[in-house]
């Protein structure tokens, strides 16, 4: 359906579009595209979302069942509680999707994914000087060290690898193509590069990427595909993630619904379905199933789902009557961007207060009804009353209530009230100043 209905509206004339062009399609665009989703990795770090093992196995199965090709179940070490999911999650069936884990590039974080039966492992390290200074205190030839020694760990404890190369973005291309030249000699299945505080634009990622895949060797290229993982820290995760695609880039990493730390990361709904209708590739997605997918996302995070949000928000697919009802569904694609079947959803026209008096008029008697002018204004009066009616200070009370609600649920301690809490439980005060612990948070 996705590759005929807009190629026949092409044929007949009625729309023009561009992203059809020979020359608008990148040459190094992939011939198909894998969806390799974060989930169970960025989504449960939006603040205090706890998701239990049924909703985790339930989430899982879905992505199986529609095609989703790498999920990350989890970062093992993290805790205890963390580990005994993914253990559980690991020995669950699943028809398509592979299982990986994520790990830092020490014996003690690799070791929890292996005692979890964790078939392949997705070690993450930053190499740039930021980092390596202020979070690791290492240099980059140890750095680098690490990173080769752990590749050889997991291997030889009969693991495959990936290397997620953090903050990849911030980090000079000569030093990317150093630790990509030496994962990919010591084994990794693939490459990847992460926008980890979301900094990067469009344009810019494509002249890094296009730059990194230039820098290596025929062989690596042709043996080993890469993979982004962008953050949305300014709203451009999704375009991000295309970019790299469009660069060559063949495993693109989502969250549903984009959540996740901070403002998130790319949303799997929007990627897939940009990737499926906009060019025309193949994500192995069963595109009908993306709405029930956010959905049981949306509850099991306790997190609503803007109304306005792309594809999958409530407001995407609903139209108020401002014109002619038959005129505006003669054909859908005249105010919508593409059928919303596709993704399982479903068009909502109604009427509301700003369709016109006359034109609701006009469709009483195209239905054979004749109305006097006393019942046209009560009914217009109907029309507009839960509007009008409608108490806009408690509406804002209870909206405000319901936030605050929200926010309770999701709170953790603020560093200042963390300290205050060791206090009251050890007797001890802490050896820290003020501004550390200020920093800290």
């Amino acid at each position: 359906m996705r590759k005929t209905i807009f190629k026949k509206l092409e044929t007949q004339g009625l729309i023009a579009n561009y992203n059809r062009l020979r020359k608008n399609l990148p040459p190094r665009l992939p011939e198909r595209i894998f969806i390799w989703d974060e989930t169970f990795r960025e989504g449960v770090k939006a603040p205090t979302v706890y998701l239990t093992y049924v909703e985790r196995v339930k989430l899982a199965k879905l992505m199986d069942e529609s095609g989703v090709s790498v999920i990350n179940v989890g970062f093992p070490a993290l805790s205890d509680d963390e580990k005994r999911n993914v253990s559980k999650i690991v020995n669950e069936s699943f028809e398509q999707a592979k299982l990986t884990a994520s790990a830092e590039p020490f014996k003690a974080s690799i070791d929890a994914c292996l005692e979890c039966g964790i078939k392949e492992i997705t070690l993450e390290s930053p190499i740039n000087g930021l980092n390596l200074q202020y979070r690791y205190k290492i240099t980059k030839k140890q750095a680098l060290q690490k990173i080769v020694e752990s590749i050889t760990y997991c291997k030889d404890h009969g693991a495959a690898v990936n290397f997620m190369l953090m903050d990849g973005t911030r980090t000079a291309i000569d030093d990317i193509l150093q630790v990509f030249q030496q994962a990919a000699e010591a084994g990794v299945a693939r490459l990847g590069l992460a926008d980890s505080v979301g900094f990067i634009r469009p344009l810019s990622m494509k002249y890094l990427i296009s730059h990194v895949r230039d820098g290596l060797s025929e062989s690596i290229k042709k043996k080993i595909p890469m993979s982004i993982h962008c953050h949305n820290d300014f709203g451009l995760a999704a375009s991000n993630t295309l970019a790299a695609m469009e660069e060559g880039v063949s495993y693109v990493h989502t969250c549903i619904a984009g959540f996740g730390e901070r403002a998130g990361i790319a949303p799997f709904e929007e990627v897939v379905t940009a990737t499926e209708l906009l060019y025309n590739i193949d994500t192995g997605i069963d595109l009908g199933k993306i709405s029930r997918i956010s959905q049981t996302a949306e509850k099991a995070f306790a997190l609503p789902i803007q109304f306005h949000k792309p594809i999958i928000g409530e407001n995407i697919f609903a139209h108020e009557v401002e014109e002619d009802v038959e005129e505006m569904l003669a054909h859908p694609l005249v105010f919508e961007p593409f059928p919303p079947e596709i993704v399982g959803r479903e068009t909502t026209v109604f009427i509301g207060r700003n369709t016109g008096q006359k034109l609701i008029q006009e469709m009483l008697e195209k239905a054979g009804i004749r109305a006097s002018p006393r019942q046209m204004d009560e009914l217009f009066r109907r029309v507009k009353g839960p509007h009008e009616g409608l108490d806009k200070g408690e509406a804002q009370m209870t909206y405000y209530q319901v936030k605050k609600l929200m926010k309770d649920l999701q709170k953790g301690y603020a560093m200042d009230e963390f300290w205050r809490m060791v206090e009251q439980v050890t007797r001890q005060k802490p050896k820290v100043t003020s501004d550390k612990k200020a920093s800290t948070a």
